[in-house]
């Protein structure tokens, strides 16, 4: 599955270069901004396109930008994917990228993102609560992920770094990490199943509720 995901990111990407990096076709046809998950006719020339939330997920700005992604990608992927299963793997992959979003939604709402890293904070979450259930090390962890969103914060990458999507997908990621540690006998996968598709709801829901609301 990591495999699969890096071959989509790189798939999209070339398309991008293709098409012309951040001003092209795709990347306007699949980019995040909150202003897509309000009701149409909100902001003149923006239609209500929630699909964005996960979309964004796959689009990145530049080479050095994928690389960094996708590099994360493998080396933390080697680790969760076979300690959770590809399915369950592939979840904490799409709901941590729309809580990144979402993310986005909530602390700046009118700027444009994409990017895998509200995923791969996801995955940093998820790793820090099952290291911890099963009595592992987390220091360098927690060290890892303070460093990467204190990063965004820094004037040097002048707002470059969405850390925005970085919270959001951490959160996300924390939250799919309690339910797979506290659900993981064989006897309790019903109710895993059901807790993750409630997660992914109330997420999705958390990045449309101007529509609903």
């Amino acid at each position: 599955m990591t495999y699969a995901l890096i071959g989509v990111c790189v798939v999209v990407f070339i398309l991008q270069e293709v098409t012309g990096i951040g001003s092209g076709p795709v990347t306007r046809a699949l980019l995040y901004n909150g202003i897509y998950s309000q009701p149409t006719g909100t902001y003149p020339g923006f239609a209500f396109e929630p699909w964005r939330l996960l979309t964004s997920v796959f689009l990145h700005a530049n080479i050095l930008h994928i690389a960094l992604n996708m590099y994360t990608l493998w080396i933390f992927g080697q680790i969760l994917e076979p300690a959770v299963g590809k399915w369950r793997y592939l979840v904490l992959f799409l709901i941590s990228g729309v809580a990144g979003s979402v993310g986005m939604l909530v602390l700046a709402p009118t700027t444009s993102a994409v990017g895998a890293s509200g995923a791969i904070f996801g995955m940093f979450g998820a790793l820090v609560v099952i290291q911890r259930k099963l009595g592992g090390p987390i220091r360098q962890l927690v060290v890892l992920i303070v460093i990467n969103l204190a990063l965004g914060f820094f004037p040097i990458f002048g707002g470059a770094i969405a850390w925005q999507a970085h919270v959001g997908g951490l959160a996300g990621g924390l939250l799919v990490g309690l339910v797979l540690t506290e659900t993981r006998r064989i006897s309790q996968r019903p109710l895993q199943i059901a807790l993750l598709a409630v997660l992914a709801v109330v997420v999705i829901v958390a990045g449309i509720y101007p529509v609903i609301f």
